[in-house]
């Protein structure tokens, strides 16, 4: 975008505050700090033209960006979590669930589903890291569980998309059982020969790496992407030492192999349809 001379970015701003130009029009990068045009982003698959700033996008995007147009079949979708421990913090656990599904319109922080893949059949699991930072209850670990029992049953590829801060501290041990769960159950997909493609954005931390989105017999992850158990804060100050450059993001993880691509979003459909190809499924 070409600036008028003699106005700043503040001035633009300032205009659509005071209603010359429209709200929401621009928004500015949070890597290279470019102010780009929100449409432009979208059809960017949300992905930033100056930077390849990839930002995070909620379940239902991403499970339209990936699949087909008008295949994907939701599945389980009136499930919700429930207040089970009475948990409390800054505010009820019963409160905050209300006020999350008002905010993203899913009843919790994942959605599955079948579809097709650039014409291959799937599995789909998406997490949304709109709800609670994606962070994995017992509802989210129940749901990623059927998705992978489906995936058996129907003999079709798994494909779950991982974006999580890890398990939800509100339903305490009934959360962290959820790890047990889905990798118990990954490991009966594996018996029988299924195969397990597992996509990791920004963030996968917690819980969820150290259970399902680490255990792909193929793991993908989005450019930039943070992924570890915890985070690099709380290592450098527990290990007292200055972590490199890139710690913990996608790139430095392939280097050390623990995942097997780097891929752009525009390039995940296309990824994952050959890995399809490759596996004979």
């Amino acid at each position: 975008m070409t600036q008028t001379p003699g106005r700043s970015w503040q001035d633009i701003t300032d205009a659509g505050k005071r209603g010359d130009v429209p709200e929401g029009l621009w928004m500015r990068c949070p890597r290279c700090e470019a102010m780009v045009y929100r449409k432009n982003v979208e059809q960017n698959l949300h992905v930033c033209p100056e930077c390849d700033h990839h930002y995070r996008i909620g379940a239902d995007v991403r499970a339209r960006q990936l699949c087909d147009p008008e295949s994907f079949e939701p599945q389980w979708s009136g499930m919700a979590p429930v207040d089970a421990l009475g948990f409390v913090d800054a505010k009820p656990y019963k409160q905050r669930l209300v006020e999350e599904r008002e905010k993203c319109g899913q009843p919790d922080a994942v959605v599955c589903g079948k579809g097709f893949i650039k014409g291959r059949g799937v599995v789909l699991a998406c997490m949304d890291p709109q709800f609670m930072m994606g962070s994995m209850g017992s509802v989210v670990g129940e749901k990623v569980t059927r998705s992978i029992e489906l995936a058996m049953d129907t003999d079709r590829p798994l494909v779950v998309v991982s974006c999580s801060g890890g398990a939800r501290m509100q339903e305490s041990t009934l959360s962290l059982m959820q790890m047990a769960k889905t990798a118990a159950t990954l490991a009966k997909l594996d018996q029988v020969g299924g195969l397990f493609i597992s996509v990791l954005s920004d963030p996968t931390t917690g819980g969820v790496s150290a259970s399902f989105a680490m255990l792909g017999d193929v793991i993908l992850a989005e450019p930039k992407a943070l992924i570890g158990f915890a985070g690099p804060r709380v290592i450098a100050n527990t290990v007292r030492q200055e972590l490199p450059d890139g710690f913990q993001r996608s790139e430095h993880l392939l280097e050390k192999g623990f995942i097997d691509r780097v891929v752009h979003r525009r390039d995940l459909r296309s990824e994952i349809s050959r890995i399809i190809d490759y596996a004979g499924k």
